[in-house]
């Protein structure tokens, strides 16, 4: 089994091609440059170091979200760019799933956090019990009501995430039970976990079209909330004026 994993949620753009359970290539990023202008080359470069044929890969996992827009919408462009150029099935990887498969097999609680700024992040829990177990639902919830949750829920946590190191001071002020922070191998996307665990799903039979995938976003583009609370303030024409909706913002 030929499996490509994309992953562009975040600041992260990651690209992994997975064979037969092992990760062939990765190429990980974490730096601050368009999505848009690295993912396509980064794919290219794997392909040609291992003298691979895109053609060959059985299925194109890619990070569903939730995340950023821009990111998401760019990954998702690619993937169904690529499953329709090869008539290939893709993948919808939630994307704090594969957060959380980074560290596969840990026995605490895991609880991946992206940071969707305004003291908001998104967040899902999970457990490992042979498999990955969803424990609490991708969601959007502040950094107030997860400690609060976590701290009544009373099981040691690790986090990880780029929220990790936007609300530490939150989290070491308002935790009351013990928790670790992922190591920095883990503590971010990587494709190759979209891969690993979209190989799962393939084999599940969880797969879809490229015309049937979309993101998962969990809220709205900030040009859309501005726009809503602009209707309700009689200012939606001149909002509007400034704002391009076709693309969104990050957020």
């Amino acid at each position: 089994m030929k499996i490509l994993g994309i992953e562009s949620s975040s600041l992260v753009a990651s690209a992994a091609l997975l064979e037969d359970g092992v990760t062939v290539a990765e190429y990980t990023v974490n730096f601050r440059k368009t999505h848009s202008q690295t993912l396509l080359p980064m794919i290219d470069e794997i392909v040609r170091m291992v003298n691979f044929d895109l053609a060959q890969v059985d299925a194109i996992a890619v990070s569903g979200g939730p995340g950023s827009f821009t990111g998401l919408r760019i990954g998702s462009a690619t993937a169904k760019g690529l499953g329709l150029a090869l008539n290939k099935p893709l993948i919808h990887v939630p994307t704090l799933d594969a957060m959380a498969f980074n560290l596969y097999g840990a026995a605490d609680l895991l609880c991946p956090i992206m940071d969707a700024r305004r003291n908001q992040v998104y967040t899902g829990w999970y457990h490992y019990r042979k498999n990955l177990e969803v424990v609490k639902e991708s969601c959007l919830i502040t950094v107030d009501v997860l400690t609060e949750e976590l701290n009544r829920r009373g099981e040691p946590v690790i986090f990880l995430g780029d929220g990790v190191f936007v609300y530490q001071d939150m989290l070491r002020d308002q935790m009351r039970i013990p928790y670790d922070l992922a190591p920095a191998q883990a503590n971010r996307q990587r494709a190759a976990s979209v891969a690993s665990l979209g190989a799962q799903y393939f084999t599940q039979g969880k797969t879809e079209t490229a015309g049937e995938h979309v993101p998962d976003y969990l809220r709205k583009a900030q040009a859309e909330r501005e726009l809503e609370e602009a209707r309700r303030q009689g200012r939606a024409e001149e909002l509007a004026a400034g704002h391009s909706f076709g693309t969104g913002g990050n957020w």
